[in-house]
Order: structure tokens, then C-alpha cells, then sequence
């Protein structure tokens, strides 16, 4: 049986979805430890360009930094995480300097090549997808059309999809009418969500506004400080400043 349409689903034009296909290869299908709840990361942003202290992507090197999360999880929670993906935004985010997507997606597949996450650019050729869509998307591809995942022995298990973000986003989730309570109910309470914490951002004061979801909460201290943003890098190459150690390599040489 079709898996049935849903809102991620009708998002997409049909000539899109036709040239579209789920990334799989690095999605682990099969579970080592049965008795946690299987979980994959996802996080989304703009990407323009992907850096090395990029927040969701914390600190450096690279492969690293996503280890990290895993590290967490493991040993914070009672998750295993047998996937990650970055989700950049559609073109229609408008925000100054956005990098086409077309690009943008190049960048991020280079930057993460050699790691354990992989890229979705199912959201980036969206002419629109709002966040509780997109995590949308992401359970229906890994529980609806491939199953989820299985156990040792055979059996069956739902993945559960998490959003992976800075807490400069769980600030403004915190701020009365930005977000809706359905938003926040789909996002926080359904999904749930793995905070990497930022400089400049008062997190405790987010956190108490949002207590009623504070269980699907994860907050994952940043011990190294690095206030690296992408607005910084795309300024450094306007000005034709050197941008090494702070992208990936592979991506310096993407223009």
C-alpha cells in the first residue's frame, strides 16, 4: 500500500517530487541496542555558507563536533541515534545573503561527506516549508516509506525524528505570539528537540517560558565559546579576507 499524502507531501510540485528521492545511505537500518528509542537528528538553517563553527554544528573539526551529539545522547539519554541530517531552507527564506540553495546544497554534501550526517534537500527546492512541516517530511520518509527501523531480531521500531538547534531559535519560541501554541505543541512536544547553547543567548529565561515541553528539551552545554556566524564569513569573503580553518576545506574552493 501507497504511503498516504500529507501535509510535507503536498508541499512539494509534482514534477519535484518526481526527481526527488530520500537520502538513505548513511541511515543506519538496524538498531544495536533494542531496549532505547531510536532517534535521528535533524537540523535546518540556511547554511549560507556552512563553517566550521557553525551553532548547529558547534565546535571544530567537523566530524568531531557531529560526534559530539552522539556522545550526548548516549550517554544523557535513553535515544540511539542511527542517523543525522542537515535540512537547508528554501530560497523563499528571503533572508540578506542567501546563497541559492543550488549552491548552498554543494557546500553542506562536501562539507559532511566524511561524516556520519547526511544532507536533505528536500526542504531547500520547496517553494515554502515552515519548520513543523519539514519535520513532518523527515517522519514520513523514515517511519511511513521505509519502516523505521529494525532490532537484532527482527522486529520493527518507529523512529523518532528530532529537531537539532541553536538557542537563538528556542529564544524566539519563547517570545509570546511568534510562534503558535500548535507550532510549539508539533514541534516541542511531538518531535522534540537537542539545544546547543549560544553565546549572547539567555537560555535559563527561554527555558522557563517554555516548561510545559521542557521534558523533550536537551540542552547540550557549549564548553568551548566561538561566536562564528555565516553573516561573518560572507563578510570576510565581500572583503576578500581569507575564510580557511573557518569552512570546510572542500567548500573554500565551491563558487
Amino acid at each position: 500500500m501507497a504511503p498516504q499524502e500529507n501535509s510535507a507531501t503536498k508541499q512539494m510540485l509534482p514534477k519535484e517530487l518526481d526527481n526527488y528521492s530520500f537520502p538513505q545511505a548513511k541511515l543506519r537500518r538496524t538498531m544495536v541496542d533494542e531496549t532505547k528509542e531510536p532517534c535521528v537528528l535533524v537540523a535546518p538553517g540556511s547554511f549560507s555558507p556552512i563553517w566550521l563553527g557553525r551553532t548547529l554544528l558547534a565546535l571544530e573539526p567537523l566530524y568531531r563536533v557531529l560526534t559530539k551529539y552522539r556522545d550526548y545522547a548516549k550517554y544523557n539519554t535513553n535515544y540511539e541515534i542511527i542517523g543525522g541530517y542537515l535540512s537547508p531552507v528554501s530560497d523563499a527564506y528571503r533572508k540578506a545573503g542567501l546563497v541559492p540553495s543550488i549552491h548552498r546544497i554543494q557546500m553542506i554534501k562536501l562539507a559532511v561527506e566524511d561524516s556520519w550526517m547526511d544532507v536533505d534537500d528536500w526542504e531547500g527546492i520547496q517553494k515554502e516549508a515552515r519548520l513543523p512541516i519539514m519535520l513532518d517530511h523527515f517522519e514520513r520518509e523514515i517511519n511511513d516509506v521505509l519502516g523505521g527501523v529494525a532490532t537484532a531480531r527482527g522486529e520493527r521500531k518507529q523512529v523518532r525524528v528530532i529537531l537539532l538547534a541553536g538557542a537563538d531559535l528556542i529564544q524566539t519560541m519563547s517570545v509570546k505570539d511568534v510562534w503558535s501554541q500548535d507550532d510549539l505543541d508539533h514541534i516541542l512536544g511531538k518531535y522534540g528537540t537537542f539545544i546547543v547553547e549560544r553565546l549572547g543567548t539567555d537560555i535559563d529565561d527561554a527555558l522557563a517560558a517554555l516548561q510545559q515541553w521542557r521534558d523533550g528539551i536537551h540542552v547540550i552545554p557549549q564548553l568551548i565559546v566561538n561566536d562564528v556566524s555565516s553573516t561573518k564569513i560572507r563578510l570576510f569573503v565581500k572583503r576578500g579576507m581569507t575564510i580557511s580553518y573557518l569552512v570546510p576545506a572542500p567548500v573554500v574552493d565551491v563558487g
